[in-house]
This record gives C-alpha cells, sequence and structure tokens, in this order.
C-alpha cells in the first residue's frame, strides 16, 4: 500500500499568502487632505478717498469712506457657501473651533469680510442655532492692531466715467501693481513683501505635515495687495488686480506613499471653479519638499534687518556732507529769493532813505 505523499499544495500555499498578506502588509492609504490655507481680498467697498470735485463725497455714503457694501457683504457670503462646498467631508458641517483660525488685518472691512464669509461657511445648526430667527452665529476673528501688522453701489457714474475711460483706469491701476510689486528689483521686493507671509505659510505647512498640530482651516482676510505680494513672491501672479473676494488657497495633500504635496488654486471668478496655479520649476502636485526648497529664496531670513540700510563710519560721513550742502544751498535760495522780492517790491525809480523813524 502505498504510503500518502507528504508536502505543500501549491494551491494551499498561494491560498494561504493570499490571506496572511493583508496582515503582513498593510492597505495603501488613500490619498488625503490634511490642510488648507485661504487668503482671501476683502468684498466690495466705498472708496478711499476721491477727487474733488467727485459729487459723491464721504457723506453720500451710509458708512463712509473705506468700509464693506450690501455687495461686498454678499460676495464673501458666496465665497464661504463655496468653501463649505469644496471642503464638505473636510470640514465638519457645523463650526467646531479646534478645526478653523480666522486672522484678519485691523480694518472694519476685512474684519466684517471674514463675518461674512464664515456665516456662509458655518450657517448653524442644531444646538449652535441660539434663536430659531436667525440663521447665523458668532465665529471669533482674529486680528492684532495695525502697527503691528506686518462699481455697484447705487450710485450713478460721473458722465466722464464711460466704460472706455474705466477700462483704462483698470489698466492703469494693474500696471500700478506691476510696478509697486515688480519690474525694478522685483526679487528684492518679493522677498520683503509677500515672503514674509510667504514664510510663515511654508512653516504651518511644514509643521501640518510634521505634527498636525494646527487647526485643519487657516484663513487670512486681507487686501489686494496682500495678494498680489504673495503671488509676486511665487511667481504666479497674472498682472491684474485681484478682484473683490478673491481668495488663493493652498491645499497640503498626504499622498498614498506618506510623502506630501502642495496644490494651490486661485478663485477670481464666482461662476467658476478655482484656477490650479503651479509654481514655476513644479508639476500643479508639487512635492512639499520641492515647494518648500522652490520658495526658500524669497522668504528673508532677518527682515527687520533686510530692511534696514547698515550705516558705517563712511555713510555717516557722506550723510553729514550732504547735510551741510543742503542747508548752505537752501540758504542760499532763501536769499537769492529775498533779493528778487525786494527788487520787485520797489517801484522803478525809489530808493529806500532812512529817516531815523523806521518802524521795527
Amino acid at each position: 500500500m502505498a504510503g500518502k505523499q507528504s508536502g505543500w499544495n501549491p494551491v494551499a500555499l498561494l491560498q494561504l499568502l493570499l490571506c496572511v498578506n493583508p496582515m503582513v502588509m498593510p492597505p495603501t492609504q488613500a490619498r488625503s487632505l490634511r490642510f488648507v490655507t485661504l487668503l482671501y481680498r476683502h468684498g466690495d467697498r466705498s472708496p478711499v478717498k476721491t477727487y474733488p470735485k467727485d459729487p459723491y463725497q464721504e457723506e453720500e455714503w451710509p458708512q463712509g469712506f473705506g468700509q464693506l457694501t450690501k455687495e461686498g457683504m454678499l460676495q464673501h457670503w458666496e465665497l464661504g457657501q463655496a468653501l463649505r462646498q469644496r471642503y464638505h467631508g473636510f470640514l465638519n458641517t457645523s463650526y467646531h473651533r479646534q478645526e478653523v483660525y480666522v486672522r484678519s488685518t485691523d480694518f472694519d472691512r476685512t474684519l466684517m469680510s471674514a463675518e461674512a464669509n464664515l456665516a456662509g461657511l458655518f450657517p448653524p445648526n442644531g444646538m449652535q442655532r441660539f434663536n430659531p430667527n436667525i440663521s447665523w452665529q458668532p465665529i471669533p476673528v482674529h486680528t492684532v492692531p495695525m502697527a503691528e501688522d506686518r462699481q455697484t453701489h447705487g450710485l450713478r457714474l460721473p458722465p466722464w466715467a464711460s466704460p472706455q475711460t474705466m477700462q483704462r483706469l483698470s489698466r492703469l491701476k494693474d500696471f500700478s501693481f506691476r510696478f509697486l510689486f515688480g519690474i525694478y528689483q522685483q526679487a528684492e521686493k518679493a522677498r520683503l513683501q509677500g515672503g514674509v507671509l510667504l514664510a510663515q505659510i511654508r512653516k504651518n505647512l511644514t509643521l501640518m505635515a510634521t505634527t498636525s498640530q494646527l487647526p485643519k482651516l487657516l484663513v487670512y482676510s486681507a487686501h489686494d495687495t496682500t495678494l498680489v505680494a504673495l503671488q509676486m513672491a511665487l511667481d504666479v501672479y497674472n498682472g491684474e488686480q485681484a478682484p473683490y473676494a478673491s481668495c488663493h488657497i493652498f491645499e497640503l495633500y498626504q499622498e498614498d506613499s506618506g510623502n506630501f504635496s502642495v496644490e494651490m488654486y486661485f478663485r477670481n471668478e464666482s461662476e467658476r471653479a478655482p484656477w490650479p496655479l503651479s509654481l514655476p520649476g513644479c508639476p500643479h502636485r508639487c512635492p512639499l519638499q520641492d515647494f518648500l526648497r522652490l520658495t526658500e529664496p524669497v522668504v528673508p531670513k532677518d527682515w527687520q534687518q533686510e530692511c534696514q540700510l547698515a550705516s558705517g563710519p563712511a555713510d555717516t560721513e557722506v550723510i553729514v556732507a550732504l547735510a551741510v550742502c543742503g542747508s548752505i544751498l537752501f540758504l542760499l535760495i532763501v536769499l537769492l529769493l529775498t533779493v528778487l522780492f525786494r527788487m520787485q517790491a520797489q517801484p522803478p525809480g525809489y530808493r529806500h532813505v532812512a529817516d531815523g523813524e523806521d518802524h521795527a
């Protein structure tokens, strides 16, 4: 009688490996959103100032100059609604203070824009509704004093404000931004303007990739100049003034490999999805380490030191010499003007004769 054949059955062995494999190699983690930073411009506002003959001076505006209008409030409420839809599943549907931190410049229009935005992003539900007739809840917006912080208004346009004139003014405004943040010494301007905020954003991205100790959503409510300065530092500026309630988005993802990547978007139209932005030298889905490496040159090491001129002995001598020369030149000009004035004040043929009774 033949004995039984010993050894492993290949089919059984394969089945065993397939069963054991999930325990030996953990399942691949799906790509996930970990952190979001937003920088948006305030909503529509009244003029900051106007020209002398403007028929609409400050008293014509309900809250005066530089204040958020009802249109601006609606713009940011709608942006908040769009963000609520975009981050559904990432953020809680109700407000949780551990998830969100909002920082604003110390201007009424930016503070109110942030509040209107939060009203759209986190409408109260259930226990958060303190009054059944009010679909709103207070959410904190943080700020610091200014000194420490680094056409639809219902009024008719004047006759000179034709569409062609307004288009020319818009082009001039766009040029003023390119002149302010670029053209001359663009790299240095980028470091000292947008580089300051970029440094904080880089720090937050790194912190969230290593410790996850920040809220899931960090928001900055600011101005068009803040947006343009940041986009110039990132070299993604499109050359046009940032519209009201426009929003630059940073999204930090953890890939299925465990590594992190950064994606950027710019929402400057409410009728369409945000535009993808790519950092020069990196794909749209930019690995975090590449993002940090490529933005390193535009981050100031010591902002206060870089903004000040070192005053050495040679500089002091030059400053003193220029001050002396300037004072002498000023005195000579005053003397010349005095002589000319006295010559013009005396009629032809007149000569002043002292009679001993001059009045002091």
